[in-house]
């Protein structure tokens, strides 16, 4: 049976809002769960909810353009960010405070979804499958 709970929290924790899957992934492998399986689901989910991010840059430049000034500094650090180290830098889209940002700024800048779901499904699998391992 597929695990909506694991999926929708990591798609959650992977938009622009507050969360973490990572805690229900250990407590789902810590009850028993196949291990690949729990990896894939979140995994899934939290690529997902980086799209959706990637989808309000993309589609949603006036509406950035009107947000708070501690979302400018999140943006600015991930443009920073994106600018040093390029499209590999999505692969670090998993880290917190500034992964939610280089997803809307990879939508804002444009990169090609095909790149970016590659750079961020890797870096956001490695992450889930370190867990995993060390679990």
């Amino acid at each position: 049976m597929f695990d909506w709970a694991l999926f929708g929290s990591a798609l959650l924790s992977s938009t622009l809002f507050p969360g973490g899957s990572e805690a229900l992934l250990l407590y789902r492998l810590h009850q028993g769960d196949d291990p690949v399986t729990s990896v894939l689901t979140a995994t899934a989910g939290n690529v997902l909810g980086s799209l959706i991010t990637y989808a309000m840059g993309r589609f949603g430049r006036e509406a950035i353009q009107r947000r708070s000034e501690k979302t400018d500094q999140h943006i600015a650090r991930a443009e920073r960010w994106f600018k040093r180290f390029g499209r590999p830098s999505l692969l670090l889209a998993w880290l917190p405070i500034v992964g939610d940002p280089l997803c809307l700024v990879a939508g804002v800048l444009r990169v090609g979804v095909p790149v970016f779901l590659l750079l961020v499904t890797l870096g956001k699998l490695a992450r889930y499958a370190v867990l995993a391992w060390v679990m």
